[in-house]
C-alpha cells in the first residue's frame, strides 16, 4: 500500500512539474516583452518573439509572398476581359446618347449609320486603348506593390502585446494541448520513477 501511495505521489508531482514546465516554456516564447538585465551574471532575459520580431516578420512575409500571394496573381485580376467589355459597352451607350441629342435634326437613317460606325470604331479603337492602359497599369502596379515589404512592415508595426494576443488566438488550442501533454508525460514519468524506487 505504501508503494502504491509513493508511486501515486511521484506521479502527481511529475505531472505538476511537466505541466508547469510547459506553461512556463510557452510564456517564455512571449515574455518578458521588455529585456530584463541580470547585472551580476551579465545576462539579458527577453522572450523569443520580442527578441526575434524583425526576423520573424521577414520570414512570415517571405513565406506569404512565395507560397500564398504573388503580385502576378493580384494583377491578373485587376482588369478582366469582362471589365473591358463593360467599359466598352458603357462608352457605346454614352456616345449613342450624345449623338442622339446632338443629331436631332439629322434624318434617323443617317443618324443610325453614324451611330453604328461610331460603335464599330469604339469596339476596335477603345478595346486596343484599354488593352494598352491595362498593361501599363499592371506594370506600374507590379513596380509599386511589394507584398513582402507590406507584410513585414505591418508585423513590425504591431505592438508586441497585440502580436502576442494574435498568435495566442491562432494557436490557443495547440498550446493547451502542449500543456496537457506535459501533465500526462510528467505523470507517467512519475509512475516509472516510483516503480524504479521500489526495486532499488
Amino acid at each position: 500500500m505504501n508503494n502504491i501511495i509513493r508511486i501515486l505521489i511521484l506521479a502527481i508531482i511529475g505531472g505538476l512539474i511537466g505541466y508547469i514546465t510547459n506553461v512556463i516554456a510557452i510564456k517564455l516564447i512571449f515574455r518578458p516583452i521588455n529585456p530584463i538585465k541580470i547585472p551580476i551574471l551579465n545576462i539579458e532575459i527577453i522572450g523569443m518573439i520580442p527578441k526575434r520580431k524583425t526576423e520573424i516578420a521577414i520570414n512570415i512575409a517571405k513565406v506569404v509572398e512565395e507560397q500564398f500571394i504573388s503580385v502576378d496573381e493580384i494583377t491578373d485580376n485587376i482588369i478582366t476581359e469582362q471589365d473591358k467589355q463593360h467599359i466598352i459597352d458603357y462608352i457605346k451607350v454614352r456616345v449613342k446618347l450624345i449623338l442622339s441629342e446632338k443629331m436631332t435634326l439629322i434624318p434617323s437613317t443617317i443618324r443610325n449609320l453614324v451611330q453604328n460606325y461610331v460603335s464599330e470604331i469604339i469596339e476596335d479603337e477603345i478595346r486596343e486603348g484599354i488593352d494598352e492602359l491595362s498593361e501599363e497599369m499592371i506594370i506600374k502596379t507590379k513596380n509599386r506593390i511589394n507584398i513582402k515589404e507590406i507584410i513585414e512592415n505591418k508585423i513590425n508595426e504591431l505592438d508586441l502585446y497585440e502580436l502576442e494576443t494574435i498568435i495566442l488566438q491562432i494557436v490557443k488550442n495547440e498550446l493547451r494541448h502542449i500543456e496537457v501533454l506535459g501533465l500526462i508525460l510528467g505523470f507517467f514519468i512519475g509512475i516509472v520513477q516510483g516503480i524504479i524506487t521500489i526495486f532499488i
